[in-house]
């Protein structure tokens, strides 16, 4: 039983997950946007996240991090000069897995593009949450208005005077 053991093994050991992840990370700094199977795209974006995050510090021991973790100097170099800068007010999220209707021509596996976000972009929830149904409670039926008294009728004007004779 797999009982609170996160993360998908992708059909991979341990060194080749990470070897995945590593190039995956990378294709991804470099173009902006990649197609992958859904899988290993969910399984990267937390990936991707957490080293935008450290990126973000813009410090010695964070260049240091990265460099341990990506082993690609062109990557992390655009990450601390493109793309954290982007994201520098945004608290995460800043991927965006997005589910294509073509497969994989190979062996028809589902395919999905895993992308950054553009600055000053937000994402965008399919589906509002609705407001819950208001419980249906028999009302007392309103009592209609009373009727409004006719308009008070203006004095009738003084009479005219005979014509003189």
């Amino acid at each position: 039983m797999r009982h609170l053991k996160t993360g998908r093994k992708l059909n991979r050991n341990a060194s080749h997950r990470l070897a995945l992840m590593r190039n995956l990370t990378c294709a991804l700094i470099e173009h902006g946007r990649i197609i992958t199977t859904v899988e290993k795209a969910k399984e990267a974006r937390p990936f991707v996240e957490k080293l935008i995050t450290i990126a973000k510090k813009n410090t010695l021991h964070a260049r240091r991090l990265l460099l341990a973790r990506l082993r690609d100097k062109e990557a992390t170099t655009k990450l601390f000069k493109e793309i954290a800068p982007r994201f520098a007010d945004r608290p995460g999220g800043y991927t965006r897995v997005i589910k294509r209707h073509e497969r994989r021509l190979g062996d028809g596996g589902h395919t999905a593009f895993l992308e950054l976000l553009k600055e000053g972009e937000v994402k965008v929830r399919a589906r509002q949450p609705q407001a819950p149904p208001q419980p249906r409670v028999s009302a007392p039926t309103p009592t209609p208005p009373a009727p409004e008294p006719p308009p008070a009728e203006t004095p009738p004007a003084a009479p005219e005077s005979p014509p003189p004779a």
